[in-house]
C-alpha cells in the first residue's frame, strides 16, 4: 500500500493571472491526511475554502473555473497537474486573488517549487480508484471524447486535431505519472491568432505576454492586428517565424500543443478527488469534456462507495444512467 504524501515546508510563488492580469501570491502549504487539494482565499473575509472538486466547476471558457458559495477559483488546472505530477495527495493552496498565476503557461515552476518544499510521506494509506470497466464521456457537439479502461497504471494518451495547417494533428502519451515532471510539466499553453484577437477585443488575457503562451498564426496578420499585438504585449516588433509561431518563442517539443492538452487532462482529472488507476484515451480534449468526464467519474465512485458494490456490477443496473451532466 502506498502512503499519502504532502510537503514538509510551505513555499510561495508570485505571478499574474492570465485573464485578469492581477498580481497574485500563491502559497503551497502542508495539509493533513485525507485533506486532498484545497484552495483558501486569504483575501476574503473568513478565508473561505474551496475544494478541488469537479462538482464546483461552473465555467470552462479559456480554462477551468470553480465556484463555491460565490467564491471563485480561476484556472487551477496547471497547478493541479503539478500536484498530481509530483505524486502528492494533500496540499493547501493559499491565494490572495481568484486566478492562479500563469507563470510561463506550463506546470514547470509549480513542480520546481513543490520539490524545493520537500515531499514527505504521511501515515495514512492512499486511496486509489481502480477502473474495472470502460467508462466514457462524449461531447457530440465537438466530437471530443474521453474514455478510461482498466490498466495496471495511470496512463494518458491524447489525440488532437485542431483543423489548421499550421498545427494539424498531434498525439502525446504519458506512460507513467512518474514521467510527468520530465516530459509534460514544461509544456506551455497555446492559442491560435484568431482566438487571440477575440480575447484581446474582449479585454481578456490581461496578464498575457509572449513568454507564457505559444501563439500559432493560422491567418494573415493585418497591419491593424499587428499594431494591437504590439500594444498588448508591449513589444516594438512582432514577427512570424517559419514554423508559424508568433515572435521568437522556441518549442520544447514538436508536439508541445498535444503534450499541453495532456497536462490539462492531468489537472482537470485531479478534480475527481482521488487517484485513478486506468488508461485514459482522449480525443480532441478540452476543459469542458475533461471536467464533464471528471464529474461523471466522480459520481460513479460515490455510488460505488455508497452501495459498497463493485462498479462493474453497478454498470449493469438501470440507475447507472450517468450520461452527460
Amino acid at each position: 500500500m502506498v502512503k499519502q504524501r504532502t510537503i514538509a515546508n510551505e513555499i510561495s510563488l508570485t505571478g499574474v493571472g492570465l485573464h485578469t492580469g492581477q498580481e497574485v501570491v500563491m502559497t503551497f502549504k502542508p495539509a493533513p491526511v485525507n485533506n486532498g487539494f484545497t484552495f483558501t482565499r486569504v483575501d476574503l473575509e473568513g478565508q473561505p475554502i474551496i475544494e478541488a472538486d469537479a462538482n464546483y466547476v461552473v465555467n470552462t471558457q479559456r480554462g477551468t473555473n470553480l465556484e463555491k458559495r460565490g467564491v471563485m477559483i480561476q484556472t487551477p488546472e496547471h497547478v493541479l497537474a503539478a500536484l498530481v505530477g509530483c505524486d502528492l495527495d494533500n496540499i493547501i493552496i493559499e491565494l490572495n486573488a481568484s486566478e492562479l498565476p500563469i507563470m510561463d503557461g506550463s506546470s514547470k515552476y509549480f513542480v520546481q517549487a513543490l520539490e524545493k518544499a520537500s515531499i514527505v510521506e504521511q501515515e495514512a494509506e492512499r486511496k486509489v480508484y481502480v477502473v474495472k470497466e470502460v467508462i466514457s464521456y462524449l461531447d457530440e457537439a465537438s466530437g471530443s471524447e474521453i474514455t478510461i479502461i482498466p490498466s495496471d497504471a495511470y496512463t494518458i494518451t491524447t489525440m488532437v486535431d485542431f483543423g489548421t495547417k499550421v498545427l494539424g494533428t498531434q498525439n502525446a502519451t504519458l506512460k507513467s505519472i512518474e514521467d510527468f515532471k520530465t516530459e509534460i510539466a514544461d509544456c506551455r499553453t497555446f492559442s491560435f491568432l484568431h482566438e487571440l484577437e477575440t480575447l484581446l477585443n474582449n479585454g481578456l488575457i490581461k496578464g498575457g505576454d509572449l513568454n507564457n503562451a505559444i501563439v500559432y498564426v493560422d491567418k494573415e496578420i493585418s497591419t491593424e492586428t499587428m499594431d494591437n499585438l504590439k500594444r498588448a504585449f508591449n513589444k516594438e516588433s512582432i514577427s512570424v517565424k517559419p514554423n508559424g509561431i508568433l515572435d521568437n518563442l522556441t518549442l520544447h517539443y514538436p508536439n508541445e500543443a498535444a503534450r499541453h492538452k495532456l497536462l490539462d487532462i492531468v489537472g482537470d482529472l485531479a478534480l475527481v478527488g482521488t487517484r485513478i488507476q486506468g488508461k485514459v484515451i482522449a480525443t480532441k480534449p478540452g476543459h469542458f469534456v475533461n471536467t464533464q468526464f471528471a464529474k461523471k467519474l466522480s459520481k460513479i465512485i460515490k455510488i460505488e462507495e455508497r452501495n459498497q458494490i463493485p462498479v462493474y456490477d453497478l454498470h449493469k443496473e438501470p440507475l447507472m444512467d450517468i450520461n452527460q451532466s
